[in-house]
């Protein structure tokens, strides 16, 4: 099993900054991709950002510019910087991974318990 711990969350005025953190731990072989995602009350789940085991990054519209996630793979650790924040990102944030558990193994999803932002206007 993969084990994902997020820290960072919070409350913060509309135009001030946040940064989230999230650990994988556990018998992890190897980690594809990793990213955010949030929930907002109300609504579906969405994609936030990614980013691959070779950095290479996805963003959705609505964060882009604002929003820049970043990874330590020595440490299997996945950041995002998140700049003027809106109130609209108000929402439970999700850390994911890709992760194999051995050589055969195949990729499954592993998911955080969630960490809340809350962004005041």
């Amino acid at each position: 099993q993969v084990q994902l711990v997020e820290s960072g969350g919070g409350l913060v005025q509309a135009g001030g900054s946040l940064r989230l953190s999230c650990g994988a731990s556990g018998m992890i072989f190897s980690i594809n991709t990793m990213g955010w995602y949030r929930q907002a009350p109300g609504k579906q789940r969405e994609l936030v950002a990614t980013i691959t085991s070779g950095g290479y990054t996805n963003y959705a519209g609505s964060v882009k510019g604002r929003f820049t996630i970043s990874r330590d793979n020595a440490k299997n650790t996945v950041y995002m910087e998140m700049n003027s924040l809106k109130p609209e990102d108000t929402a439970i944030y999700y850390c994911n991974c890709n992760a194999r558990l051995s050589r055969v193994d195949t990729l499954r999803d592993y998911w955080g318990q969630g960490t809340q932002v809350t962004v005041s206007s």
